[in-house]
């Protein structure tokens, strides 16, 4: 094989792992990530909500899911990492919420559930939350939550299951 037959194959190898690669790419940077959004419910019927340290408001607790991770597992984990309670049971599927515009940093599709919970708050992720309070359904803090979380707790509030 001449230097210019070897030069042409090398170069078309090239193209097609380049391709190859814009292909990975796109596919891990152009697809929503999947997150989940949690209503802690404690024994008493109070709702556990997290304050953001990023923007100051009221969130539900919650993230996005691990590799290898499944949806329960992601609820356990980001239930525990962010409020310091403990998951009893996952009661109800509030919704499935994926507009492009709901999270301001990235496009995520955010399953949200209702669960259970016990055990006692303690903020554990300092990085992403500054407070953990639990208010009575008729007493939820006043004002717009973080991302679209006031949306996704009125659906819940008048029981409804929402894809949006």
């Amino acid at each position: 094989m001449n230097v210019l037959a070897f030069f042409a194959a090398a170069v078309q190898s090239t193209r097609t792992l380049w391709r190859y690669g814009q292909t990975v790419l796109g596919i891990i940077f152009r697809h929503p990530i999947t997150g989940t959004s949690i209503i802690p419910i404690l024994p008493d019927g109070r709702i556990v909500l997290i304050r953001r340290r990023d923007d100051g408001r009221w969130a539900l607790p919650g993230g996005m899911v691990d590799w290898g991770e499944d949806i329960p597992s992601t609820i356990r984990r980001e239930l525990k990492e962010e409020t310091g309670l403990e998951l009893v049971e996952i009661r109800r599927l509030v919704g499935v919420y994926s507009a492009p515009d709901r999270d301001p940093r990235i496009h995520s599709i955010c399953v949200v559930v209702e669960a259970q919970v016990h055990g006692t708050m303690e903020v554990q992720d300092t990085l992403e939350v500054i407070e953990i309070q639990a208010f009575p359904v008729n007493s939820l803090p006043p004002g717009q939550m973080s991302h679209d979380h006031t949306r996704q707790l009125q659906d819940y509030l008048n029981g409804l299951t929402t894809l949006a």
